[in-house]
């Protein structure tokens, strides 16, 4: 009877140790994470990466250009070696092209030189013609100026310059 007596205490021992444990655990704020359940709660971000993005859409297009090339060596293994040829004279077509590619660019490069110094040129031209022409209408405007202001000796203003000035201005209204 005793052993009887000390099962049920263990029992209800046990019973209330997980009572303790659950309120415990309600406590804290409800059951732990599985060790899985935490390490993939501790990789996903909710937050805007440019840098995964980037690696993202790099490995997916490796992916493509992987495939790409398994189809060709199926294609290779199951036909003959004609095609094999081809890829050869392909290759070689390839090289050449980037040869030709490299003194292409380089025409294109001073192609496009030659056009942007003509165009700097016509543009510098246009630049000092407009210079030199605000120049002359300055130096017009000076000497206008000064004959409009002539004075005699004794301080009187000079009117045949500003006669000739009212002329001027009413012969180029008539024209």
């Amino acid at each position: 009877m005793k052993k009887m007596v000390k099962a049920e205490t263990k029992k209800k021992a046990k019973c209330f140790m997980d009572v303790d444990k659950k309120k415990n655990m309600q406590r804290l704020g409800g059951g732990g994470l599985s060790l899985e359940a935490f390490a993939n709660a501790k990789t996903k971000t909710n937050t805007y990466n440019p840098a995964i993005i980037k690696k993202q859409r790099e490995f997916y297009k490796n992916a493509k250009y992987v495939n790409k090339y398994k189809r060709i060596v199926k294609q290779q293994q199951g036909e003959p070696s004609g095609s094999a040829r081809q890829l050869e004279d392909e290759e070689v077509d390839i090289r050449r092209n980037k040869k030709n590619s490299a003194r292409s660019l380089r025409e294109i490069y001073e192609r496009k030189r030659e056009e942007d110094d003509k165009a700097r040129m016509e543009t510098e031209a246009t630049i000092l013609a407009r210079k030199e022409e605000m120049q002359r209408a300055e130096s017009r405007r000076k000497e206008l100026r000064e004959k409009m202001f002539k004075k005699t000796k004794s301080g009187q203003p000079v009117m045949k310059y500003r006669i000739e000035h009212i002329l001027e201005t009413l012969q180029g209204s008539k024209v």
